[in-house]
């Protein structure tokens, strides 16, 4: 087919119905109605001859023809985008939005994003602390940074391992030494413990640490893990630390792990739409993260 008789407007329709797998979800997408989107996908489908989707009792699925030309659709439209939002940025200052989870950015970027400052003055970071997985379209950020217990890739995005993370009990110095000895895990029923989004991070602990029945259902429980940290640095008890977030307070022992007991809590990741399609300074920021985990291990 000729470029000029591309139906572009029915292909836009389709990509978003295709994508969201919602005709209604695609309508409030693209701003238009619902019947609007109906319209264009069929007329798209009386085109090719041939059906994109199945149409169930309140719900859409994709025939064998509508993934392969939604699969193409999604990287053209993609790739339009990424062009464009490239073309639009300012030249002088280059500003680069990345979407990061709350802990990570609280516990771990925060604190060491001067140094990326350091080598890149010219770029600045704009974060956006927020659990879910963003599209990478316009106005979004072009990287991401994740937290899974068992993934290893999600829809339409590639991936970069950052590091595995495991948690350790930790306290303050002055803390363990006005506190009970701590000379076994059971010994901790003599503190507090901190714990954070809920109490399954302590009971798998001690399940390691050979006390499956241990009473860990107790203790202030804080929205995130840099909260739980913050008490713990301030003496209010013990909590669980990350020993890649943590290293530099476990180097300068503002807190100390009692015991050598760790256990593995998924990984973080690095997740962008196209690795090789990245501006110049999110490729300056993924080297840099990179570089930064690697040597501070």
């Amino acid at each position: 087919m000729k470029r000029g008789r591309l139906p572009l407007t029915a292909l836009r329709s389709f990509e978003a119905a295709g994508r969201l797998l919602s005709f209604r979800h695609a309508a409030e997408e693209l701003f238009v109605s619902q019947a609007a989107i109906s319209r264009q996908v069929r007329e798209l489908e009386a085109l090719i001859g041939k059906p994109l989707f199945e149409r169930l009792h309140r719900r859409v699925e994709l025939t064998g023809t509508g993934r392969f030309l939604l699969d193409q659709l999604i990287a053209s439209f993609d790739e339009i985008d990424l062009r464009l939002s490239q073309i639009l940025a300012e030249p002088a200052q280059a500003v680069l939005r990345i979407s990061v989870e709350p802990t990570f950015a609280n516990g771990w970027l925060v604190p060491r994003l001067a140094r990326f400052r350091a080598q890149h003055p010219d770029i600045d970071v704009s974060i956006d602390a927020d659990v879910r997985l963003v599209e990478f379209r316009s106005h979004e950020a072009e990287l991401a940074i994740r937290w899974s217990a068992t993934k290893r890739s999600w829809p339409r995005t590639e991936a970069r391992h950052l590091f595995d993370c495991q948690i350790t009990p930790v306290l303050t110095p002055g803390l363990l030494a006005s506190g009970p000895p701590l000379g076994s895990p059971a010994d901790l029923r003599h503190y507090t413990l901190l714990h954070d989004y809920d109490r399954k991070y302590w009971a798998t602990w001690f399940q390691a640490a050979g006390l499956p029945d241990f009473p860990s259902q107790t203790g202030p429980i804080y929205p995130s893990g840099a909260q739980a940290m913050q008490a713990a640095k301030l003496g209010h008890g013990v909590a669980l630390a990350d020993l890649v977030f943590d290293s530099e307070d476990l180097r300068l022992r503002t807190l100390v792990r009692p015991f050598a007991i760790d256990v593995p809590d998924g990984a973080y990741w690095l997740v962008a739409r196209s690795f090789r399609t990245l501006s110049h300074p999110a490729n300056a920021f993924a080297n840099w993260i990179t570089q930064d985990l690697t040597a501070g291990r």
